[in-house]
């Protein structure tokens, strides 16, 4: 490692805290949260199989359907979001002290508490599941608050749209609880543009790091730019689209703001044709566009859903947002971030091109049941299966990496 790179891994670990035996994986951030969210995300999907298959019966206050919606949008959410800011805010704030040892370990703790708290929701009941889990992102509100106070505002949206989950989030257990009248399903729709906008913001800054770490490796002489126009143009889009869906939610008019969503999220893959060099062929651009790609053919296709009467598969058609592109998001990001930031070089290989193209085939065996009702149970379960698979192979592969210290020698 030259001594340009070292400086280069070193520059926001100046202000690393001065904790005595912090064991590896209390070392930065994003490594105990990636040890207990990918085998949640496996038990889970166990669990759902099971209680929607009739296997055992979990007690929930309402519609079983309504809170697995949040649990796999909210739940996963906030160890994810933890996971990216406690690692991307020391290097954009130089100052900010990095999240480690005991204060992490306990952070986790409370994520995973909030995890029992739904569970067990019909015996310990909603409010006690509704302070763990909005204490979690109240938690990473205040994490994250350098954010948005700083004076130049260059990252501010992160912590804005953060604000806004939460506020959706209690919005969604006083409708719960019997506080606010407003259904609770579409409270989630609303929840999913947020989310929508929040992975958006946050691809912009990982396609940042991730590409040029890449085009370095490739001894590529260029810098890979994201410019805010075309990410702002797909997340005003979204936001449209999420308010009238909420006031007008069979209004033609959403069908062709669909169709405006789809293209400004597909345009934003624009940025990978650079000037003078190619960088399609490198895998993990090509792992980051399929994000984009699935978001717009979700919204395209509800789009398309809503302008022809003979079509009635919204819902299916919204996993391609969801079991898609929120799903592989999370999985690319893990995946660049546990290399990267555990000192190793980005490399991809068939074993990460199998684990992105399972979650690929999940969304297309659970978005397109409608035109396969006669094979619906067998696609539930394949598309479980897929989805689940490529969580088991990171657990198998990357929690080594996570559970030593940097490659590199270099702390975090």
């Amino acid at each position: 490692m030259s001594q340009e790179e070292k400086l280069r891994a070193t520059n926001h670990y100046l202000y690393y805290p001065d904790e005595k035996n912090i064991q590896p994986h209390f070392a930065y951030g994003f490594r105990p949260l990636f040890l207990v969210l990918a085998p949640y995300m496996v038990i889970s999907m166990l669990l759902w199989g099971l209680i929607f298959s009739g296997g055992i019966t979990v007690p929930f206050i309402g519609d079983t359907l309504t809170w697995h919606i949040y649990e796999m949008l909210f739940g996963l959410l906030t160890a994810g979001l933890l996971a990216f800011l406690s690692t991307g805010l020391p290097e954009l704030f130089p100052g900010l002290v990095p999240l480690v040892g005991k204060e992490l370990k306990n952070i986790t703790i409370l994520w995973l508490l909030g995890r029992l708290s739904f569970w067990t929701m019909g015996w310990t009941g909603v409010y006690l599941a509704a302070i763990l889990n909005l204490a979690m992102l109240a938690w990473i509100i205040w994490f994250a608050r350098h954010a948005v106070l700083d004076k130049l505002q260059r990252h501010a949206s992160l912590g804005y749209t953060a604000v806004a989950i939460f506020l959706i989030e209690t919005w969604f257990f006083s409708a719960q609880a019997g506080l606010v009248e407003t259904p609770p399903m579409d409270i989630l729709k609303v929840a999913l543009g947020a989310i929508v906008v929040l992975i958006l913001l946050a691809l912009r800054r990982v396609n940042m790091e991730a590409i040029n770490e890449l085009m370095e490796d490739e001894d590529i002489d260029d810098v890979f730019i994201s410019r805010p126009p075309k990410t702002n143009l797909a997340l005003f889009a979204v936001i449209i689209f999420t308010i009238v869906e909420f006031f007008y939610p069979t209004s033609s008019a959403l069908g062709w703001l669909g169709f405006a969503v789809s293209a400004g999220i597909i345009g934003i893959t624009g940025e990978y044709i650079l000037k003078d060099e190619k960088i399609l062929h490198l895998a993990y651009v090509r792992y980051l566009a399929s994000v984009y790609v699935l978001f717009a053919i979700g919204y395209a296709l509800m789009g398309w859903d809503l302008l022809n009467p003979d079509i009635y598969g919204l819902n299916h058609f919204r996993h391609f947002i969801t079991t898609g592109g929120i799903g592989l998001s999370y999985l690319v990001v893990m995946l660049i971030i546990s290399t990267v930031h555990t000192g190793r070089h980005l490399v991809a290989s068939w074993k990460t091109h199998l684990m992105v193209l399972l979650i690929i085939t999940a969304t297309f065996m659970r978005g397109l049941i409608p035109f396969f009702e006669e094979y619906t149970s067998a696609l539930y379960i394949a598309s479980t299966i897929a989805w689940t698979l490529p969580f088991i192979i990171y657990i198998k592969l990357y929690f080594e990496f996570l559970l030593r210290p940097r490659a590199d020698g270099i702390k975090g």
